[in-house]
């Protein structure tokens, strides 16, 4: 005999279940009545605040099904009372609590620009102040040769750098080719800039855009989404949606922890 059911909806036509996701700050989501896609930047009894790209501010009712979480339907719920003591860093290792810094290594990461630095800093900061790693940016790698030499690599202080746009035919692949050191590990990722290394979901947009050669590419991806035409400000609105290795491209994540591996290999 079954069960008796209260529900006289026939079971072909109702909601399969979502999954409830706690409100965390800086979740992005959209809302699904209205299509409003922000961050969330606080949550009360019933409610929660979401914050869009241009500093817009709107509260919604925690409502089953009533968001999406990169594209997919999701009950949003209040977070547990309290902070939780992540148990793992931004990039997916392992906590320390109250581990101190290690006394900076002789080695070190270049990277391509301020932005990069910040965004590794974001994902791998913790991973890089125990292991005494220090991240550094050369404003492009034109003169990367004479940079390698300048630096002086040697078995107890290993070099490594990350390239953008490192693709075959490149002027960056050209170079990167030069770099023959036996104590530097040049790797790099295929996007034009690091921007674009940060998924589209994690910024709530459907994809970076495409922009014409000749233009300056990160004006002109203010330009296509429709953002205000200060790259500053712009840079500071993607980095604060990373929370995690979670919100960056496999191509970038591999690269880095390539780079770290070697820079601190005994």
């Amino acid at each position: 005999m079954r069960a008796y059911d209260p529900d006289l909806t026939p079971s072909w036509k109702r909601s399969a279940p979502v999954p409830e996701v706690p409100a965390e700050p800086d979740l992005v989501v959209e809302e699904v009545g209205t299509g409003f896609c922000g961050a969330v930047i606080g949550c009360e009894a019933g409610t929660v605040t979401l914050e869009d790209r241009f500093g817009k501010h709107r509260v919604f009712p925690l409502e089953p099904r009533g968001f999406l979480l990169e594209g997919r339907p999701v009950t949003l719920v209040r977070p547990p009372a309290g902070p939780a003591r992540p148990s793992r860093t931004a990039s997916g290792s392992i906590a320390v609590p109250g581990a101190r810094a290690r006394v900076a290594r002789a080695g070190r990461i270049y990277v391509e620009g301020r932005h990069d630095a910040e965004l590794v800093e974001r994902v791998w900061g913790d991973d890089l102040r125990i292991e005494g790693v220090v991240v550094e940016y050369l404003e492009g790698v034109d003169d990367l040769p004479a940079v390698v030499r300048d630096f002086g690599p040697g078995p107890d202080a290993r070099l490594g750098v990350l390239v953008d746009h490192l693709v075959p035919g490149s002027k960056e692949s050209r170079i990167a080719a030069s770099v023959t050191d036996e104590h530097t590990l040049v790797v790099g990722h295929p996007y034009i800039d690091v921007w674009e290394a940060v998924k589209p979901a994690s910024v709530g947009i459907p994809a970076w855009p495409s922009v014409p050669r000749g233009q300056d590419w990160k004006t002109g991806v203010c330009r296509a989404l429709g953002w205000p035409e200060n790259t500053g400000a712009a840079w500071r609105h993607i980095l604060s949606r990373v929370r995690s290795y979670k919100d960056l491209e496999p191509e970038l994540l591999g690269r880095v922890e390539e780079l770290i591996d070697f820079v601190t290999a005994s």
